[in-house]
């Protein structure tokens, strides 16, 4: 029996599960994964108890029955013609394989039938840009009734698709599913239902399903493979032991990557590092060239190949490094700056979210933009830093939205034409421009070959989320020694930015070798492990 769950997930972690149970039982839960879940427990909880009093028709499932009496009364209120459930249960399939719910059921009142829902704890829509492709189609909460939003466009989420298109199975099994065809999602913002659409999916989630039930049950073989999902399974340090013996190729182009370079017959890093052809028909992953070479640096066990002969970073009289920590989608409720070896951080301890936020995030932006403003009086050049622009800009522009009005929050407009100028510059992109890093971009994986460590061991933005609840009392009263602890991650995060372009500026020529440097280190091809 499996859920939609895993229809996205590794095939290989799903066998291991499946024929190995024992061997993780007692295993603790990786803590970012336990974080997740339960701030999404907790925003179902928040859905339900808001729509629930809306006064509509309600049947709610109690969480706390055994499954098969939750199913019971899931079909007793469909037969009845409930107009809303919640905490649906669909009947066991134990032919097919298929178990599932779905946290809401709405009744097709012209059609007949019931439209899954489900509750998700990300965000399922963007702002629609003017020139962005057709609006999502959504519809409020106390009636189904779909349109074209067109201040909104979807978010692609391949497992919310999946996880719809398995219920809807589920509820045809049953007789139960509007003819429609259509899937409903509400998402982190809690703002709307949006609508998608099912019928294009299904031949996708029938294929994808008949796939991991045959695994489920011994029927198709697997093996290791390099995903996202590994860095939190139990089951990677069995996996990585292997694939390193194999030098599978997934340990330097993961995920779909890897499944291209296979359809290609290049199953090692050996054989793409020798790759001398055009690059795969159906390679969408960036330059090819760059993944060739990554596997050249594997194999020369070096961390980073310089494309250049001389390595370029904008610099400044006076340099500011900024890096900004969040919490899930709550908000930012820290930012830390860096200026002449000083470091300074502009935070709120009240717990996210709340107003103190746009307290904190005004004085960071006040204090910002005088020292850019001493620096044009000085007749100084001026220049900001972060590493990877993605969340900070996103939380500028935010934090911009949700406080305006409040002491020195500047306009959206104010935030944007900072962002898009010259002075905001992201050592992400520096990096990526001017290197190839077969281990990864992350500033943890490039500061140490700069020659700088993080003081705590543990440091990490999957860790600093757990840190955060200690420290504000989430969970018990707060703890004030974990926010010292994240005051000194973000300030070696600050550090780390800084010392990093200094030595792109001074030492990476000399320390860090080009492309055509590489073949000359490279390891003699060794035999592939058999699989585990």
């Amino acid at each position: 029996m499996i859920d939609a769950r895993t229809l996205t997930s590794c095939r290989h972690h799903l066998h291991l599960d499946t024929s190995l149970p024992l061997l993780v039982e007692g295993v603790p839960e990786d803590s970012a994964i336990k974080q997740r879940r339960e701030a999404a427990a907790q925003h179902r909880e928040n859905v339900r108890d808001t729509l629930t009093a809306l006064g509509s028709q309600w049947s709610v499932i109690g969480p706390d029955a055994p499954t098969a009496e939750r199913a019971k009364a899931t079909m007793a209120a469909c037969e009845a013609g409930v107009e809303r459930i919640w905490g649906a249960v669909l009947p066991s399939e134990f032919d097919t394989g298929r178990r599932g719910k779905s946290e809401i059921l709405l009744r097709d009142a012209d059609r007949g039938g019931y439209i899954p829902v489900i509750v998700v704890n990300h965000k399922v829509t963007d702002p629609r840009n003017g020139d962005s492709e057709g609006g999502a189609t959504t519809t409020p909460f106390d009636v189904w009734a779909p349109r074209e939003d067109p201040t909104r466009k979807v978010r692609p989420q391949p497992r919310d698709l999946m996880r719809l298109a398995h219920l809807y199975r589920m509820l045809q099994r049953q007789g139960q599913a509007s003819p429609a065809v259509v899937g409903g999602a509400i998402g982190f913002g809690f703002d709307t239902i949006v609508v998608h659409d099912l019928a294009p999916v299904l031949g996708e989630y029938d294929l994808r399903f008949a796939d991991r039930i045959a695994v489920a049950r011994g029927e198709l073989p697997t093996v290791p493979s390099q995903v996202p999902e590994c860095r939190s399974c139990p089951w990677w340090q069995s996996c990585h032991k292997w694939l390193t013996e194999a030098r599978d190729v997934s340990l330097v182009a993961s995920g779909s990557r890897a499944e291209v370079l296979r359809a290609e017959g290049v199953h090692t890093i050996d054989q793409l590092a020798q790759w001398d052809g055009p690059q795969p028909q159906d390679w969408q992953h960036g330059t090819f060239a760059d993944a060739v070479v990554t596997a050249q640096a594997w194999l020369a066990d070096v961390p980073l190949v310089r494309r250049f002969d001389e390595v370029e970073v904008q610099r400044a009289d006076v340099e500011v490094d900024i890096d900004m920590e969040s919490y899930q989608e709550h908000g930012a409720y820290l930012w830390g700056t860096l200026l002449d070896g000083t470091y300074r951080s502009f935070v709120t301890w009240d717990p996210l979210p709340t107003s103190d936020e746009g307290r904190s995030f005004g004085e960071f932006w006040v204090w910002l933009m005088g020292v850019r403003e001493q620096a044009a009086a000085d007749g100084k050049t001026f220049a900001a830093y972060c590493y990877s622009r993605q969340a900070e800009d996103k939380w500028l522009l935010e934090s911009a939205r949700r406080f305006l009005g409040q002491p020195g929050v500047p306009s959206v407009d104010e935030v944007r034409a900072f962002i898009d100028g010259p002075q905001w510059v992201d050592i992400y992109q520096v990096v990526s421009e001017q290197f190839i890093c077969p281990n990864g971009k992350g500033l943890k994986k490039i500061a140490p070959v700069a020659g700088f460590n993080w003081r705590d061991a543990e440091a990490g933005g999957e860790a600093s989320m757990a840190w955060y609840r200690e420290a504000v009392g989430y969970d018990a009263e707060p703890d004030l020694t974990q926010r010292q602890r994240l005051l000194e991650y973000n300030e070696d995060d600050v550090i780390a930015t800084k010392v990093l372009r200094e030595w792109m500026s001074d030492r990476a020529v000399t320390e860090v070798p080009q492309v055509a440097q590489l073949r000359t280190h490279l390891q003699p091809e060794r035999e592939v492990l058999p699989t585990p």
